[in-house]
């Protein structure tokens, strides 16, 4: 027995792991890992609640309670799943945050901001881009599927960047509570509101953003996405609800938006496209959004359409202080995801 099956072995005892075990219970080496998750506590731009840098380390920590059977991909573990985190960008988040409170204050009093500190922004949220990049790259060298775990939504630039240099077209499904298509919100090139704005006007290998559970936009980002000529879809959160209140099921929803995406797929999950019941905590939150079994519908989905998914993030979790609710919602939805990657790449032993 290897030492990869021994603590497969371990994992379908049902014994609880120690606390110092890996993602979801298991320590494995980056080399026999076939999916490398990268943690990236990065928060300096949010504009609203604070506190996801602390979700990478803490979602470890949650994703222990996990049963680890998935009723739709199976033995999701089996392929094999490490997480290392980014921790030198803690520290630079932190840095990062206290200059962009101070931009912040300052546009809050009508005034204008320090442009020195805006640069200091702009420049810590570079290196956090090339980070990321160089994290993924890495990975991918190694013949590895990254997932990134935030942190707020500017985190997967690098990430996307990278892909778009290894495959000559894809799609994005973005699901979230908002477009993020503003440019460089509150003067932050690279803000948690402007992700898909950057990716779109500096990666033309992005032949389509398909972003579902839309409930909070300002009139820039729906011109922005009109004017796409179709490659940005939006299914507005108000208008999912309405189709099913007349009568369209969900299902029949789902197969529109699969039929919108190409055949490979990056997925970026914002948890803030969940009804907040599903996440008090996090950033920016707004009423309405899908349950969270319309997400794992729509994933499962993804998972069996025969697309290729080519990686994924996980975002704007806010660990609360008081229990570990958005943790446990997060967690679970991290080992979906992992589920979808691995059921499209054949990784599953």
């Amino acid at each position: 027995m290897t030492a990869l099956d021994k603590i497969f072995a371990f994992l379908e005892s049902g014994q609880p792991p120690h606390q110092d075990a890996g993602i979801f219970g298991a320590t494995i080496p980056e080399e026999d890992a076939r999916i490398h998750l990268i943690g990236i506590p990065w928060d300096a731009t949010s504009s609203y609640g604070q506190g996801s840098s602390a979700t990478p380390e803490a979602i470890r920590r949650a994703s222990h309670q996990l049963d680890l059977v998935d009723r739709s991909f199976g033995s999701v573990y089996r392929a094999g799943i490490s997480m290392r985190n980014l921790p030198a960008l803690l520290e630079t988040s932190a840095i990062a945050r206290a200059k962009a409170d101070q931009v912040i204050a300052a546009l809050d009093k009508g005034e204008q901001p320090d442009p020195d500190l805006l640069a200091e922004v702009n420049a810590l949220s570079d290196d956090m881009n090339q980070k990321v990049y160089d994290a993924v790259r890495e990975s991918q060298e190694q013949g590895k599927f990254v997932g990134l775990v935030g942190g707020e939504h500017s985190i997967p630039y690098g990430a996307i960047k990278r892909m778009a240099e290894i495959h000559d077209s894809f799609g994005i499904l973005h699901l979230d509570a908002h477009l993020d298509l503003r440019q460089a919100y509150e003067g932050f090139n690279y803000s948690h509101a402007s992700i898909f704005y950057n990716v779109m006007e500096d990666l033309s290998q992005v032949k389509r953003l398909v972003s579902v559970g839309i409930r909070d936009f300002c009139a820039d980002e729906a011109r922005l996405a009109d004017a796409s000529e179709g490659r940005i879809k939006v299914w507005f959160d108000e208008d999912l609800f309405a189709q099913k209140a007349e009568g369209k099921n969900f299902g029949q929803i789902v197969d529109d938006i699969l039929a919108a995406l190409p055949e490979k797929v990056y997925v970026s999950v914002d948890i803030d496209v969940l009804a907040q019941e599903y996440c008090p905590n996090t950033g920016t939150p707004v009423p309405g959004g899908l349950s969270f079994h319309e997400v794992v519908y729509l994933l499962n989905r993804l998972g069996h359409s025969g697309r290729e998914v080519i990686g994924f993030d996980l975002v704007e979790i806010v660990p609360g202080e008081e229990d570990e609710w958005d943790l446990n919602v997060g967690s679970r939805l991290l080992y979906k995801l992992c589920g979808v990657l691995a059921h499209a790449q054949k990784l599953l032993r």
